[in-house]
């Protein structure tokens, strides 16, 4: 199965930047539809956005459409999530996650990281 590692979590301010990223290992990265979810203190597990395994499409919850590009390098087998113009109602932890489909998908996937943790401060 495919192991995922978040980084790129941290303390931000309003409207600042931060760019996550998920490395893969122990699969062909590229058989696999990535996306990233987040889970607030309290809350249940959200879809923030999915890529397809070419990168060649992708989706993203109306919550962060516009403010959020998912991407991936599959010659690095790593998948990104680029947020701009933060909100502090993005605070959450954020997840990577893969699923053996062609993609993008909004839920079923099978494989998960361990998170990362984003705060925005207002």
């Amino acid at each position: 199965q495919v192991q995922l590692v978040e980084s790129g979590g941290g303390l931000v301010q309003a409207g600042g930047s931060l760019r996550l990223s998920c490395a893969a290992s122990g699969r062909t990265f590229s058989n696999y539809a990535m996306g990233w979810f987040r889970q607030a203190s309290g809350k249940e597990r959200e879809f923030v956005a999915g890529i397809s395994r070419t990168g060649a499409s992708t989706l993203y919850a109306v919550s962060v459409k516009g403010r959020v590009t998912i991407s991936r390098d599959n010659a690095r087998n790593t998948v990104y999530l680029q947020m701009n113009s933060l909100k502090p109602e993005d605070t959450a932890v954020y997840f990577c996650a893969a699923d053996l489909a062609r993609g993008p998908l909004r839920s079923e996937y099978h494989y998960w990281g361990q998170g990362t943790q984003v705060t925005v401060s207002s």
